[in-house]
């Protein structure tokens, strides 16, 4: 399972969590089978072997919470400054149009923090910090909003024709002039 907050919980549910984990150990305690420990904590039934397996090596202490599985390759002071130049543009960095890529972000972070992440992860990153891709509109130069309005209404109508028959169709699948 994926969170939106740097790959863990927010702290309300991280405590959720460890008291379901602490409600599913007194349940091993009184000898309930894992099936009626799931049902009864709406958790999967792997879960719950996960913690039995850590309870009987480890006790109630065993379903403790042991943090975050990895530290952020960024820092949050690394990351502010990442945000200071991303927020310079690509061109003040060399590239020749105002787009940031994944790719051109990891070039960037691998300059001037001399760190290697993959794009996922960057991604990943990003969105956990409130950045969000967005595509931009690809149009002509010559595009002009006017004509293509005009067009829509007045030779699309033509090409296109009528939506409904002018006589009624059959709803037989096989028509009767076919047999």
């Amino acid at each position: 399972m994926r969170y939106p907050q740097g790959g863990g919980l927010t702290p309300e549910r991280q405590v959720f969590r460890a008291r379901i984990r602490l409600e599913a150990a007194e349940r091993f305690a009184a000898g309930v089978s894992n099936a009626e420990v799931a049902k009864d904590l709406r958790v999967s039934v792997r879960s719950v072997q996960r913690w039995r397996r850590a309870w009987h090596d480890a006790s109630a202490e065993g379903l403790r919470s042991a943090g975050p599985v990895s530290r952020p390759k960024l820092s949050e002071a690394l990351l502010a400054v990442l945000e200071q130049q991303l927020a310079k543009g690509p061109v003040a960095h060399g590239w020749p149009d105002q787009t940031w890529t994944l790719a051109r972000i990891k070039t960037q972070i691998g300059r001037r923090f001399h760190k290697s992440m993959s794009l996922s992860a960057i991604a990943r990153m990003l969105h956990r910090h409130g950045f969000s891709h967005q595509v931009p509109a690809r149009r002509a130069v010559e595009h002009d909003e006017g004509a293509v309005a005009g067009w829509v209404k007045e030779t699309w109508p033509q090409v296109e024709g009528p939506w409904r028959r002018s006589t009624p169709g059959c709803a037989s699948k096989t028509k009767p002039a076919s047999r």
